[in-house]
């Protein structure tokens, strides 16, 4: 396979599952058809599997005698974006742009859904298809579990620990971790078990799995996204939003209402505290109120 596929496939991820618009996605592929040209004019032969991090060090010096600074930063951002799809779907294992630092010129926090936004997303559902009590399960648990879209799509019946109010979430490097989860989720999905699943023809290999789509299959991840983004155009909403956004939502909101970094981290799944700190994007009028609250010195 050469560069072409793995772009493309990409470049699908970015439209997709990312809802990137048509120019960005130009943008990121613009950053590789100029690597791209590096190497060919420098008789590299090289796949994005087995290009390391000499060779893109390389690119990155030849790169900046030629633009700025700042484009500099976004092109890095994008290669590293490319290279995090790669290892998303293990293709590689390692990351070549790791120790390469991209210049802080500030970022865009992203949005996150006010609880009357999250109603209202889920009242605007349909209930009277099948399809309707799936997907009102499957936001309450992307919501009340803080998911990602990827452990939503495989989370499997025997997954679920109701008598103990827990499941268990297979995350990234296939690690396990349990969440706590909702009576009102339970309850949604109780309704979706028994009144929709169990009138589907399963396809073999998907019996345990528990979010099935019409034909008894898994459900994509595009699938997720396409969900999403039409219920967001029918109630009106103007935040660009994925599943993501339900994720982030669920751990600002219990940071917001006085749960410990240590815990959202816990049922995140992030192995470092630090990630939490930046999903969660700490702001200062938080902080202010722990310390005023907690500290011995307070007064």
């Amino acid at each position: 396979m050469n560069w072409d596929f793995y772009i493309k496939s990409y470049q699908s991820y970015l439209k997709i599952e990312r809802g990137l618009s048509k120019n960005t996605v130009e943008n990121y592929s613009f950053d590789l058809e100029r690597l791209c040209l590096f190497l060919e004019q420098n008789a590299i032969s090289v796949s994005p599997v087995q290009i390391t991090q000499e060779t893109l060090q390389q690119f990155l010096y030849a790169l900046s005698s030629q633009v700025h600074p700042r484009s500099q930063a976004r092109m890095i951002s994008g290669l590293k974006s490319f290279f995090n799809y790669l290892i998303f779907e293990e293709y590689r294992t390692d990351h070549p742009l790791e120790l390469i630092e991209t210049p802080r010129i500030g970022r865009k926090l992203p949005d996150t859904l006010a609880l009357d936004e999250i109603d209202a997303l889920i009242a605007a559902i349909d209930l009277a298809t099948d399809q309707g009590e799936r997907n009102r399960a499957m936001l309450e648990v992307l919501y009340g579990c803080g998911l990602r879209v990827s452990e939503l799509i495989t989370l499997k019946i025997s997954d679920l620990f109701f008598d103990e109010g827990f499941i268990k979430v297979t995350g990234k490097g296939n690690k396990e971790r349990f969440v706590p989860i909702a009576e009102l989720a339970q309850k949604y999905i109780a309704y979706y078990k028994k009144g929709v699943r169990q009138q589907l023809h399963i396809q073999k290999g998907f019996e345990d799995t528990l979010f099935l789509n019409r034909r008894g299959g898994q459900l994509s991840r595009a699938m997720i996204f396409t969900i999403i983004k039409d219920l967001s155009l029918k109630t009106g909403l103007t935040k660009k939003i994925s599943p993501h956004t339900f994720r982030h939502s669920f751990a600002t909101h219990l940071l917001e209402n006085g749960a410990d970094l240590r815990s959202i981290q816990l049922m995140l799944g992030h192995e470092s505290i630090t990630t939490t700190e930046i999903y969660v994007h700490l702001d200062r009028t938080f902080l202010a109120k722990v310390v005023q609250e907690f500290h011995p010195r307070k007064s």
